[in-house]
C-alpha cells in the first residue's frame, strides 16, 4: 500500500523571505525514467539527421511541387522545371505522343508500361484538326532550327520541315513527329485521351500511308489508371500541402488559436452555461458544414445530428466553478498554452518542409523496359532503338523507411509537447489546491513557472515514456489497418462474416486499449506533477486512487470529457470549414496554385485545429482532473474530510448530503 501524499506538500518562503506560503510542492525530487529520456534525445538527433537527408536529397522548395505534381518527358525532365534543358517553365502538361504505345500499355497481359511510352511536356492538351492532320513533334534540336517559343507558337508542329527520312519514321510512329488522332483533356496535369478517334485526322493519316492505329477504350483506361494510382494521388496530395501553406497558417494556426482563447475566456466567466453553449455551437456547426458540403456536392441530405445532454449535473458545476476560479487566480494558465503552441508551430513548419523534401527525394532514372521501341534521334539523325525507354522517379527502400520514421516522429513529438503542457498545468493547479486556494502576488505566475522548472529538471523522461506508449499503440493500429487493406486488395474474394467480425472486434479492442492508455496517462501526468514519481509509479498511484473513487470520478470524467471533446470539435470543424472556403477561391482553382483536391489541406487544418484546441482546452481539462484527484486524495488522507480544499469548493460543498454524495458516491 502506498503512503499518504502529504509528505510531498510543503511550504515555501514568499518574496520577502519571511512569510511562509502553504501548499507549494517540495523540490526534493530526482530525475526519473532517465533511460527513456536518453532514447528521446537520440530520437531527436535521428529526426534531425533524417530531415537533413531529405533536405540534401530532395529538390529545392521552388521545384519540389513539380516533381510531386507533374510528369516526366522523354528526356527525363520534370514538366514545369525552368532549370531543365530545354526550358519547361511554361510547359506543365504531360502528353503521350504515341497512341499505339498507350494502347499497348493498357492490354491485360502486356509487359509494356505507360511509364515507357513516349511523353512530352506541353502548354495545353492538343486536339485533332477538323480539316487536316495536326502533329506534335519533339523538342526542336539538331537540324530543326526553331526556338522553343516558335515551336510553341506553331502548336508543336514542324512536320513540314522534316526530311523524307524523318517523315517516313514519323509515319511509322517513330518520330520525331506524331499525329494527333485522339482528342485529350487536362486531368491533373496529364492529357487524358478520349477514346474517340477523329475521323478526319484518321483519314488523312491513312492516306499518307501511316501505320495502323488501334482504336479502343483501353487507350482511355490506361492513362486513367496511371493518373489515379495510389502513388500518383499521394504525390498530388503532398503537393497540395505545399501550395496551400497560407491556408494551413490561417486555418490551422491562427484561427484555432483565436477560437481557443475565446473559449477559455468564456468558460472563465460563463462556466455554468458553457456545456449548453458548446452543444448548441456543435449542432450549428455540424448542420452548417453538412449543408455546405452537400451544396458543393450538388445535393442536400435531410438527416440531422442532435447530441443531447441531460439535465444539469452538479458534478460539473462544483468542479467546473473551482476550475474557473483557478484559471482566474493563476492567470498565467490562460497564456501558458502559447508556449507549447509556439514550439509546435515551429516544429510543424520544419517537419512539413522536411516531409515535402523527403517525398520528392527520389532519383530520376531511365527504365529498363526490354521492349521493341525505336525513336528518331534528332541529334544522331537516325532511328535509335537503344535508349527509347521512359523515365521514372525511383525511391530506394531507405527513403520509405525515412518517411515512416518521419511520420512516427511527428506523432511522438506532438504527444510529447501536449503531455508536457498537461503536466505543467497539473503542477500549477495542484499547487493552488494544496495551498487551500490562498492567493498572493506569487501565485498568478510563480506556480506555472515553478511547475515548468520541475518538469524540465526532473520529469521529461517520464513524460517522454507516456507519450511514446500512446504513439506506439496508435502506430500498431495504423499498421494493422494498412496490412488489412493490402490483404483485402490482394484477395479477390469477398470477406467472410467471420473475417469481418474478427476485424471489427480487433479494431474495437485496440481503440479501447488506446482510450484506456490515454486516460491513464493523463492521470499519471497529474501524479508526476504532484509527487515527482516515475511514470509507472505515478500511473499505479493514479489508477489506485481512481479505482477507490470510481463511482464519483467516473461520471464526472465521462460528462466532462464529452463536453470538452465537443468543444475541440467545434474549433477543429471551424478550422476545416474556413479552410475549405479559402481553397474554394479562384487563387487555389487556377494557375500554379491550383490544388488537385482540397481534401488533404482541409484534413490537415482540422488536425492542427484539434491539436491547438487540445493545448488550450487542457487548461480546463487538467484543472478539473487535478482538482478531482487532489480532492479524492485529500479526503482519503483525512478520513473523508478534505482539509486542503479551496474555500470556493468548501463553500459549494457545505451541504452535508452533497459532500457525502461526492466523497462516497451514490
Amino acid at each position: 500500500m502506498r503512503g499518504p501524499l502529504g509528505a510531498v506538500i510543503g511550504r515555501y518562503p514568499s518574496s520577502d523571505g519571511v512569510t511562509q506560503m502553504g501548499g507549494i510542492i517540495r523540490h526534493n525530487r530526482k530525475c526519473r525514467d532517465i533511460t527513456v529520456l536518453v532514447i528521446f534525445i537520440a530520437f531527436w538527433i535521428a529526426m534531425i539527421v533524417n530531415s537533413s537527408f531529405g533536405f540534401n536529397q530532395g529538390n529545392p522548395l521552388r521545384v519540389y511541387h513539380a516533381r510531386l505534381t507533374y510528369g516526366l518527358d522523354y528526356k527525363g525532365n520534370v514538366c514545369g522545371d525552368k532549370h531543365a534543358k530545354p526550358d519547361l517553365s511554361e510547359l506543365e502538361l504531360r502528353y503521350w505522343q504515341n497512341p499505339n504505345q498507350v494502347y499497348q500499355s493498357g492490354l491485360k497481359d502486356s509487359q509494356f508500361k505507360l511509364a515507357d511510352a513516349r511523353s512530352i511536356c506541353l502548354l495545353d492538351c492538343p486536339i485533332p484538326s477538323e480539316d487536316s492532320l495536326n502533329w506534335v513533334c519533339d523538342y526542336p534540336e539538331g537540324d530543326i532550327r526553331l526556338s522553343m517559343k516558335d515551336w510553341i507558337n506553331r502548336n508543336y508542329d514542324y512536320f513540314e520541315f522534316l526530311t523524307p527520312e524523318m517523315r517516313n519514321a514519323s509515319l511509322q510512329l517513330q518520330g520525331p513527329c506524331y499525329p494527333v488522332i485522339f482528342p485529350s483533356v487536362n486531368v491533373y496535369w496529364s492529357c487524358q485521351f478520349i477514346a474517340r478517334a477523329s475521323n478526319t485526322s484518321l483519314k488523312h493519316w491513312q492516306q499518307m500511308g501511316g501505320v495502323n492505329i488501334n482504336e479502343d477504350i483501353v487507350i482511355d483506361k490506361s492513362i486513367h489508371k496511371t493518373i489515379n494510382s495510389r502513388s500518383a494521388v499521394l504525390k498530388r496530395y503532398m503537393a497540395d500541402i505545399g501550395k496551400a501553406w497560407p491556408v494551413l497558417i490561417v486555418c490551422g494556426g491562427i484561427l484555432p488559436l483565436f477560437l481557443s482563447v475565446i473559449w477559455l475566456v468564456m468558460i472563465r466567466h460563463f462556466v455554468a452555461a458553457m456545456p449548453w453553449i458548446t452543444v448548441v455551437l456543435f449542432n450549428v456547426l455540424m448542420i452548417s458544414a453538412t449543408m455546405f458540403y452537400y451544396l458543393k456536392a450538388g445535393w442536400i441530405g435531410n438527416d440531422a445530428i442532435s447530441p443531447i445532454i441531460g439535465e444539469h449535473d452538479p458534478y460539473i458545476s462544483v468542479f467546473g466553478r473551482v476550475a474557473a476560479k483557478v484559471i482566474g487566480e493563476v492567470q498565467a494558465l490562460i497564456i501558458f498554452p502559447l508556449i507549447p503552441y509556439g514550439i509546435l508551430a515551429v516544429f510543424y513548419m520544419f517537419w512539413i518542409s522536411a516531409a515535402l523534401h523527403l517525398f520528392s527525394s527520389g532519383q530520376v532514372v531511365q527504365n529498363n523496359c526490354n521492349s521493341n521501341c525505336c525513336t528518331y534521334d534528332l541529334m544522331d539523325k537516325r532511328v535509335n532503338c537503344d535508349r527509347c525507354c521512359g523515365f521514372s522517379i525511383h525511391y530506394t527502400p531507405h527513403i520509405g523507411v525515412a518517411i515512416l520514421f518521419h511520420l512516427f516522429g511527428c506523432y511522438w513529438a506532438t504527444q510529447f509537447f501536449i503531455a508536457c503542457s498537461s503536466t505543467v498545468i497539473a503542477g500549477s493547479v495542484a499547487s493552488y489546491y494544496w495551498a487551500r486556494g490562498e492567493t498572493s502576488a506569487e501565485i498568478p505566475f510563480l506556480s506555472v513557472f515553478s511547475s515548468m522548472k520541475r518538469l524540465m529538471r526532473y520529469s521529461l523522461g517520464s513524460v517522454a515514456l507516456g507519450s511514446l506508449i500512446v504513439s506506439f499503440v496508435e502506430s500498431v493500429r495504423f499498421l494493422l489497418e494498412a496490412i488489412r487493406r493490402k490483404l483485402k486488395v490482394s484477395s479477390h474474394g469477398h470477406d467472410s462474416c467471420i473475417g469481418k467480425a474478427a476485424y471489427q472486434s480487433s479494431q474495437c479492442f485496440l481503440r479501447c486499449i488506446e482510450w484506456t492508455i490515454k486516460s491513464v496517462n493523463r492521470n499519471a501526468y497529474i501524479m508526476i506533477a504532484i509527487t515527482g514519481k516515475s511514470f509507472f509509479t505515478a500511473s499505479s498511484i493514479a489508477t489506485e486512487l481512481i479505482m477507490n473513487n470510481i463511482l464519483k470520478i467516473g461520471r464526472l470524467n465521462v460528462i466532462g470529457d464529452v463536453i470538452l471533446f465537443l468543444g475541440k470539435l467545434c474549433v477543429s470543424l471551424s478550422s476545416a470549414l474556413f479552410a475549405f472556403l479559402m481553397l474554394d477561391t479562384h487563387k487555389y482553382r487556377s494557375a500554379h496554385n491550383k490544388t488537385s483536391s482540397p481534401l488533404l489541406p482541409v484534413v490537415v487544418c482540422w488536425a492542427l485545429g484539434y491539436i491547438v484546441a487540445t493545448l488550450f482546452f487542457a487548461v480546463v481539462e487538467m484543472s478539473i482532473d487535478t482538482i478531482v484527484l487532489s480532492f479524492c486524495q485529500d479526503s482519503e488522507e483525512h478520513q473523508g474530510t478534505a482539509q486542503y480544499a479551496p474555500p470556493l469548493l468548501v463553500e459549494t460543498l457545505n451541504d452535508q448530503n452533497e459532500m457525502q454524495r461526492l466523497t462516497q458516491g451514490p
